[in-house]
């Protein structure tokens, strides 16, 4: 075993994993988190007899990382995956189908786009010559960072009704921002590696148990039967070196402490990470808050029947983005209980419970109309104001490398240069590509001092 030690600060996804490879590498692991528990920002909480996420979380079958980090704490049951299949409402209009068929890539999607009635068939001929334009695209090509998605398909003559209803539709709920505020090289990879390239990658999964028990609980299990040691309610103040390694100052209910580590990995959001390596020569620190925030709220409704047959749906010519349907795994024990999930959220994000409810109870009735005759049990509202970065033109030059200038300070997170849209999967390979620089480092420094 390996007797150098690694501090990784953020109970995140991508801290988790970062900690787990290290460990299983052979390192001594500390994980710190400030909060009473792991997960970072995917956690439940209960109200009533629900137990609510604070978001809704989909996945897509080409999230390999995160569905591998899954079977490693033991719950890979706890995601269902099925066929593309996604019902597309509007008010007062019959139900569209987004769908793949068993058909070679980009064949698949072909039936869906032809098909799809929201459009015009001028309007599918011109967005299924797009897909195959996409197709294309090399996401990495830095130029592409430079135009949003939004200009990209106004160069292509898509027509404003065809960004609304199946561009946006996908874009806004995979990168939360509008089209015209959306990186078109993070466009480029949400359409390329999760919908055109291969037939089974567009696959959607929906989490079958909260949060908390799918991501925290369970990754806290998996960290501890590993040898990790785990320290929640531990909040690091600063990272600074010393003359072998690193310091970590960090406040806990015991009372404050040093922790010190020949490698560390900051694995929290960038505001967090840019506070705790202030007092370190990282180069491009100063930038990271270029990356800003963007928000998304959940609006919830819980009624005292069933209203919908859906498990899930986007929604055109509505206030409504996406609905899915939380009964079963809530545990709510009677009547139904419908999340709706708003990308891109600013304006909601400062209104009133209140105004909410006042406009997203008449937009379900029009979509539903059994909610007229339901009687409403609960109508609550949550926020995550610092949901992603933000996935604007441009971003891909504040976005660090897991290296950084300081030997042994290592970076993970969503929001670092993983090539992905901040996502759960850019969150696993985050953790793993900066347990690989740990490990590159310190066996680099292993060579010199035996050559030395």
């Amino acid at each position: 075993m390996n007797r150098e030690r690694v501090v990784v600060v953020g109970g995140g996804l991508a801290g988790m994993t970062a900690a787990l490879d290290c460990r299983e590498r052979g390192y001594a692991v500390q994980l710190l988190e400030a909060r009473p528990r792991l997960g970072g920002a995917t956690y439940s909480f209960a109200r009533g007899d629900l137990l609510v996420d604070t978001g809704q979380h989909v996945l897509l079958r080409c999230y390999t990382a995160y569905l591998d980090l899954l079977r490693r704490f033991g719950v890979a049951d706890g995601v269902l995956l099925r066929p593309f299949r996604v019902p597309v409402l509007s008010p007062d209009a019959v139900p569209a189908t987004l769908a793949r068929r068993n058909l070679p890539a980009p064949a698949h999607l072909a039936p869906a786009l032809l098909k799809y009635r929201r459009l015009s068939w001028a309007q599918r001929l011109r967005v299924t010559r797009t897909a195959l334009a996409l197709r294309g695209l090399d996401p990495e090509d830095p130029a592409l960072d430079q135009q949003s998605l939004g200009q990209w398909l106004r160069a292509r003559r898509e027509s404003p009704r065809a960004v609304d209803a199946l561009w946006g539709l996908l874009a806004v709920a995979a990168l939360n921002a509008e089209p015209d505020n959306a990186s078109m090289a993070l466009a480029a990879k949400v359409f390329r590696t999760g919908v055109l390239d291969e037939t089974e990658a567009c696959d959607i999964g929906i989490p079958q148990r909260p949060l908390s028990e799918l991501h925290g609980a369970a990754g806290q299990r998996a960290l501890e039967a590993a040898g990790v040691e785990v320290r929640v309610r531990c909040k690091a103040r600063a990272i600074r070196r010393a003359p072998e390694g690193f310091q970590v100052p960090v406040e806990e209910q015991t009372g404050d402490g040093v922790i010190t580590a020949d490698s560390v990995v900051v694995a929290t959001p960038h505001p967090a990470a840019a506070g705790l390596v202030d007092e370190l020569p990282i180069r491009g620190a100063g930038e990271w808050s270029r990356l800003s925030a963007s928000p998304i709220v959940n609006v919830h409704a819980h009624f005292d029947r069933a209203v919908t047959d859906l498990e899930m749906a986007a929604v055109l010519d509505s206030p409504v983005q996406w609905v899915f349907d939380r009964t079963r795994i809530s545990g709510a024990g009677r009547g139904q209980y419908l999340a709706l999930s708003q990308s891109a959220a600013q304006q909601e994000l400062g209104m009133r419970t209140e105004d909410l409810r006042e406009i997203f109870l008449p937009a379900l009735r029009e979509l539903f109309p059994a909610v007229a005759r339901a009687r409403l049990l609960d109508f609550f509202v949550t926020r995550e104001p610092h949901a992603t970065f933000r996935q604007a033109p441009g971003t891909a030059a504040y976005r660090p490398a897991a290296s950084t200038s300081v030997p042994g300070l290592v970076l993970a997170g969503a929001w670092t240069a993983t090539g992905w849209p901040d996502t759960t999967e850019g969150a696993v390979r985050s953790g793993i590509r900066a347990a690989e620089v740990v490990d590159a480092q310190q066996r680099s420094r292993a060579s010199v001092e035996v050559t030395a």
